[in-house]
């Protein structure tokens, strides 16, 4: 199909694989056997489409149901990714309707499950073109959150705060690098057309082929979000430490921590993952020794003296990058990860030297995994005490600081030049 039909149909289906499979849009994409073969324009369109019915899947719901006779949950899955990816075109892509209802409709006739639908999937898209739009003009933003994650973003940030948020998660994202060499920082900027943000991280608008870029053959940066570069700078150290990189893969704060001239042990469960990390240390030209287990049962031959432990957790955070990882998620996950983000940290100090640190971040905007964790650790473990960040050690993000000294980062920060993902980090000394 060359017909623009290809690209929409791989949408469809993947849409249905994240949401019944809880698989990210990546793997539900990267997993399809017709979205790799093809050509990159087409996968791109794939994506930006997957991507938005995402992002705007509240409205997009709302907007469809004032057409149907019967509830979407109850249409037939195919035929309700066909309706969302069809709407998600006509309401916020600005894609010919014609085209968008015309490959719905062939779409639904290839398949003996859709094809009794194909009249309701035409009749309802057309009034999506002639109406909907005026109808989601009508729709709030906060309707794209689940009602869960509303509830708790609004209780422990405030309403202004949940609001900023939301509509950063509306907007594709810009592209966060980390340069190798800080001292070529500016060069970089100047080669990429970049702006330089205030905790050092390269920040350009458009992402387009990343591979494509100058410097990226010679490994002189890597992708890298500007909120996700920040704990790897927190832990302060003497060039030629030993430090451990906790839960590493894909690998960004493992290259920060070996261009910091760190001795780096980078250990991560997933041997598939850990492929990217080394992938990236040769593109880099950086070294670290890679360990494949499970931090809360692998042991390092001696203790180190620093530990970056980036915790698995519900990775609400960084739904500006993932918008479909807040529809995948559930109220229980944060109280599930955060089980095991306590005993990898519990871990994690004994494989510390007496007067060594530990820095604990985790990509979740839940207090259950941020700012109670970090209370439970002080009150937990006792060879720990909160080394509290400092002001200057964070330029441009003084405000973020909690008064225990502790890093609290979300989306309503840094809104002007194209926000952040959400953080939490804390610093701990070992005592001696």
């Amino acid at each position: 199909m060359n017909d623009g039909t290809a690209p929409r149909q791989c949408a469809a289906e993947a849409y249905i694989r994240v949401l019944s499979q809880g698989r990210t849009l990546e793997h539900a994409l990267e997993t399809l056997p017709a979205h790799k073969a093809l050509e990159a324009r087409d996968r791109a369109f794939a994506r930006y489409i997957l991507a938005t019915s995402f992002r705007r899947l509240g409205q997009t719901h709302a907007v469809l149901s004032a057409f149907l006779t019967k509830p979407l949950e109850e249409t037939a899955p195919y035929a309700r990714a066909l309706l969302i990816t069809g709407a998600t075109q006509i309401l916020w892509m600005d894609i010919p309707p014609h085209a968008v209802v015309s490959s719905a409709v062939k779409l639904a006739e290839q398949r003996p499950e859709t094809r009794k639908l194909k009249g309701m999937i035409n009749a309802v898209l057309r009034n999506v073109d002639r109406t909907g739009r005026q109808k989601a003009k009508m729709l709030p933003p906060q309707d794209n959150l689940p009602e869960w994650l509303r509830t708790s973003w609004r209780k422990n940030f405030g309403p202004a705060a949940m609001n900023r948020m939301i509509l950063a998660g509306l907007e594709t994202p810009p592209l966060d690098l980390t340069v190798k060499d800080p001292a070529r920082r500016e060069h970089w900027a100047g080669e990429l057309g970049a702006r330089i943000l205030p905790t050092g991280s390269l920040r350009l608008d458009k992402i387009g082929d990343v591979t494509a870029l100058p410097g990226y053959d010679e490994g002189a940066w890597w992708a890298q979000d500007a909120a996700a570069a920040i704990p790897a700078r927190l832990l302060k150290l003497p060039a030629g430490s030993s430090v451990i990189d906790m839960c590493a893969a894909p690998g960004g704060k493992t290259l920060q921590l070996a261009a910091a001239g760190y001795q780096v042990q980078a250990v991560d469960s997933s041997d598939p993952r850990l492929k990217r990390v080394r992938a990236n240390l040769q593109r880099t030209g950086l070294e670290a020794e890679i360990h494949s287990g499970d931090g809360r049962k692998w042991k390092p031959r001696e203790q180190v003296d620093g530990v970056l432990l980036d915790a698995p957790c519900s990775a609400t955070g960084t739904f500006r990058r993932h918008p479909e990882s807040n529809w995948i998620k559930d109220a229980g996950d944060p109280r599930k990860f955060g089980k095991i983000q306590r005993e990898l940290a519990r871990a994690a100090a004994k494989m510390i030297k007496p007067g060594g640190q530990l820095v604990v971040c985790t990509c979740s905007l839940q207090v259950e995994e941020g700012e109670f964790l970090s209370g439970d650790i002080q009150k937990n473990i006792k060879t720990l005490q909160l080394d509290p960040i400092s002001p200057d050690e964070i330029p441009g993000l003084e405000n973020a600081l909690t008064k225990r000294g502790e890093l609290r980062l979300t989306p309503a920060l840094w809104n002007d030049v194209g926000s952040m993902d959400g953080f939490f980090i804390a610093r701990f000394r070992k005592s001696g």
